[in-house]
């Protein structure tokens, strides 16, 4: 534990918190910390310090934020992805306050580390799983279309396990580093490069002007189902849209986990 002022400023807490190393993270920074998730996240710091709760404390409220997230989308109608979405920002926020009330005390640890993964990896997990259970419960409804009721939440399951797999494929990289006595690699885009005039680095490049991969996080996910509730309530047809959902997200996921399998090969992060 580090001793600090029990009242710091906005500006002390940056200096500690969002330093230029912290903010220039590619892997672990959502896209949106630089928009402005970490320009309000200090607000929320400024506050969290000045309490008892620990940051793996605020680590726990970011977990439940984000499997009430997913119990959301069991509310019918607009009202439940609506309010997934604003769990999922609620979330984020969580999470960039976690690592800052950590970093402003001291109290890094691997457990902290443990339980983020945990947090990230299950609220990816359970949003699938509810969106299929959101669309067979209002497939099942309608004598049109339940015999697509079972079908879309099978489908919907294993969505889930290629989400996670996905994720989990990043740590397993960081796995095989340190089980072969490598040391840890810097979170910057030089570090998983893989060179432009192969095969993979060229379909790598093309993906970043289709940044699909982008899209199957938390805040993205709950973003589009958000939509496809507004076109199935458009239509008349509830859940058609999120089965339609599922089945596309599926079989590009799997594209997804292959090409990441492929540019984690190719990197220099697996070379000894």
């Amino acid at each position: 534990m580090v001793e600090r002022p029990k009242n710091p400023t906005l500006e002390q807490l940056r200096a500690v918190c969002q330093t230029p190393e912290v903010r220039a993270r590619k892997n672990a920074e959502h896209w949106t910390a630089e928009l402005y998730l970490r320009h309000i996240s200090i607000y929320l710091t400024a506050i969290l310090v000045r309490t008892r709760i620990s940051a793996n404390g605020v680590t726990g409220l970011m977990i439940l934020a984000g499997w009430f997230m997913s119990l959301a989308l069991l509310i019918p109608g607009i009202w439940g992805p609506l309010l997934a979405v604003i769990l999922s920002q609620l979330q984020l926020y969580f999470d960039c306050s976690d690592g800052e009330v950590a970093r402003w005390r001291g109290t890094q640890s691997p457990r902290g580390i443990f339980i983020d993964m945990v947090g990230h990896h299950t609220t990816e997990a359970l949003i699938p799983i509810a969106l299929g259970y959101r669309a067979f419960i209002e497939l099942s409804a309608d004598d049109s279309s339940v015999e697509q009721a079972w079908p879309t939440l099978f489908m919907a399951a294993c969505l889930s396990v290629l989400l996670v797999l996905n994720r989990s494929q990043s740590l397993m990289v960081h796995a095989a580093r340190g089980m072969a006595g490598l040391g840890k690699l810097p979170d910057t885009a030089a570090a998983r490069s893989v060179p432009t005039t192969s095969l993979v680095g060229k379909l790598r490049s093309l993906a970043r002007f289709l940044p699909f991969h982008k899209l199957l996080h938390a805040v993205e996910l709950s973003l589009i189902i958000l939509g496809c509730s507004v076109i199935s309530a458009i239509v008349g047809i509830p859940g058609a849209a999120e089965k339609w959902m599922v089945w596309i997200l599926l079989p590009a996921c799997v594209l997804v986990n292959f090409g990441h399998f492929l540019s984690n090969m190719a990197s220099s992060r697996l070379k000894a």
